[in-house]
């Protein structure tokens, strides 16, 4: 029996000029001043934090107020145009590198960060789980050979290809930390 259906394609609509671009495309428009205009006649204006690869829905950060940031998302499939009205200088590219920089991301001093590896070191092994320093200076603790621990040695420091391993050793760290408040 012969189905002349031909090949399965997916109906994403029609894609907008903005959503075929390529994330090196995107790329180009991070840390600058843009106005996006989107579907029924919407104006947007802010400063583009990122771009979402898979969706092409934009990130724009706005500080009205001076210091209050305004987060909006404006949609891919909804962007029409985006128009760059100012280039970002390093001092707002600092500004919004802050925005999403965990709050307790405060400066360590080298001898806090020291005391936070030792004691986490020593609370993993106390928990029968391996751990080892690496790096030049081995501020770096490498749990199991799978995954490593950066500065300043939180769960959001935490990485490894493993996703399950990965998890459950966040989950341990963070219970550690808290245990530590």
């Amino acid at each position: 029996m012969e189905s002349n259906a031909g090949p399965e394609v997916l109906d994403v609509g029609n894609m907008n000029d903005w959503q075929k671009k390529s994330p090196l495309d995107w790329e180009t428009y991070m840390n600058k001043l843009v106005k996006v205009v989107a579907i029924e006649k919407h104006e947007y204006e802010g400063w583009v934090l990122t771009v979402d690869p898979v969706s092409a829905s934009i990130v724009l950060a706005a500080f009205p107020e001076n210091e209050k940031v305004s987060i909006s998302f404006v949609m891919g499939h909804a962007v029409q145009e985006v128009e760059i009205l100012k280039e970002g200088d390093s001092e707002m590219k600092q500004r919004l590198s802050r925005i999403f920089a965990p709050k307790e991301s405060k400066a360590y001093s080298p001898e806090e960060l020291e005391k936070r590896k030792n004691d986490l070191k020593t609370w993993l092994e106390t928990n029968h789980i391996p751990v080892t320093e690496q790096g030049e200076l081995g501020r770096t603790l490498c749990v199991a050979g799978v995954l490593t621990i950066d500065p300043p040695y939180g769960p959001e420091q935490c990485s490894s290809s493993n996703e399950i391993i990965l998890s459950r050793v966040q989950g341990l760290v963070q219970g550690y930390l808290e245990k530590q408040q």
